[in-house]
This record gives structure tokens, C-alpha cells and sequence, in this order.
């Protein structure tokens, strides 16, 4: 068994905030894969389903984002489970909207959510790192992440969720290259080779063949008096 837990804030007020692209990510896998209904649990809410052959616990904590390690490491516990068998879904600042990447263990950089969750568990869970971008000025950070993504966004966020829930199985199965895989189909889909030939050059039309002379059948004295007309 493994806990999928997203990262985010309660409430209809945050729910479009960047901050809550975790609680999106889980949002989406549970509705693709067929877990069931959300439950009030471990001051959380929780579902349950099979990714591929796992048995997966979705997990979005509900003590707002700076306590959320209160929710992991009460879930944790109750099913006996490691820190190796928590993953988290979590925006992240460094990494340019729409990028994605997965780490083991390692430090929080700041989160306050992750810095909820070390204080909980430890370390040493892993992480799914949503990019979100950055607003160019650390005074500007808080703002930012609390508000919601805009209009433009819409598009590479959809991509980016769809990607996740799409390698979601392959993640519960331990392989993050091949969920990487996935969400890179979504993200930034291959060219089809028809589209990247480039078009043949035509061949120069031959020029028009110059027309033939007429020949000039009129006698000397019928040249001289059209000279003259």
C-alpha cells in the first residue's frame, strides 16, 4: 500500500490557487481511475483505489497547507506504512510552469508545506514537483502562490494533470521514468514526421518555346508600299 498525498489549502476561497495544484493532481487521478468517494479522515480527505496493481491511498490534508504533516504522518501510522511509501504532489517555485519532475527525499526549500511534513515523518518520502514558475522577487512569493492561475494557464495546467494521472500507475509501481514518460506525451507530445518533412522543391518549369517565324511571301514592289503606308 502507498499514500498519495496533494498538497493544498481547504476551501472554495483557495481551491483555483496555484498553491492547490496537488489537490488538483489528486483530484484528477481520482476521478480518471475509478477510486471512490472522498471521506473525512486523519483531518484529511481520503479515497481509496488500485492504480495498475497497487493499492493506493489519496490523501488531501484539510489543516491548511503549513500543518499538513500532522494528516501525513497521522495516515502513516494507522497503516503502518515508511516515509519510502508516501508520495507528495506539491507546487514548486523553481521549476517553470508546466515542468515537471520527481525527487526522493532530500531537503523542503522553503515549503511550508514540506517543512510541515519533515517535521512529521522525516525526509526521506518522494516528492512530485509541479511546476508553477516564480514571480521574480521573493516579497512577491506569497501573493503569487495564493493566487489563481490564470486565464492563460489554463491549457498547460490541463496538460500537466492529465499527464500525471495518465503515469499515475507507473508511479504507485515504482517507475518514474515511465511516469515522467507520460506526462511528457501530455506536455510536449512528439512531432509527427509528416509534419516535420519539409516540402519538396518543384522543379523550374521549362520556358515557352519561342513562336516560329512567319514566313514573308510578299514580292519586292509589295515591301517597298507597305513601307510607305
Amino acid at each position: 500500500m502507498q499514500i498519495f498525498v496533494g498538497l493544498g489549502n481547504p476551501g472554495a476561497k483557495y481551491a483555483g490557487n496555484r498553491h492547490n495544484i496537488g489537490f488538483m493532481a489528486l483530484d484528477r487521478i481520482a476521478a480518471d481511475h475509478g477510486f471512490g468517494p472522498w471521506k473525512a479522515k486523519f483531518q484529511g480527505e481520503l479515497t481509496e483505489g488500485r492504480l495498475g496493481g497497487d493499492r493506493v491511498i489519496l490523501l488531501k490534508p484539510m489543516t491548511f497547507m503549513n500543518l499538513s504533516g500532522q494528516s501525513v504522518g497521522e495516515a502513516m501510522r494507522f497503516y503502518k506504512l515508511e516515509p519510502e511509501d508516501v508520495t507528495v504532489f506539491h507546487d514548486e517555485l523553481d521549476l517553470a510552469p508546466g515542468k515537471v519532475r520527481v525527487k526522493q527525499a532530500g531537503g523542503h526549500a522553503g515549503h511550508n508545506g514540506l517543512r510541515s511534513i519533515h517535521q512529521h515523518i522525516g525526509h526521506n518520502y518522494q516528492r512530485v514537483r509541479l511546476g508553477i514558475g516564480h514571480p521574480g522577487h521573493k516579497d512577491r512569493v506569497a501573493g503569487y502562490v495564493l493566487s489563481d492561475f490564470a486565464k492563460a494557464e489554463e491549457d498547460w495546467l490541463d496538460d500537466v494533470l492529465r499527464g500525471v494521472s495518465d503515469g499515475a500507475a507507473e508511479l504507485a509501481d515504482g517507475d518514474a521514468g515511465k511516469f515522467m514518460n507520460a506526462v511528457a506525451l501530455r506536455t510536449a507530445p512528439p512531432r509527427s514526421s509528416a509534419g516535420s518533412e519539409k516540402p519538396t522543391p518543384k522543379a523550374p518549369e521549362a520556358p515557352a518555346p519561342a513562336p516560329e517565324p512567319v514566313a514573308d511571301n510578299r514580292s519586292p514592289l509589295q515591301k517597298l508600299a507597305d513601307k510607305f503606308r
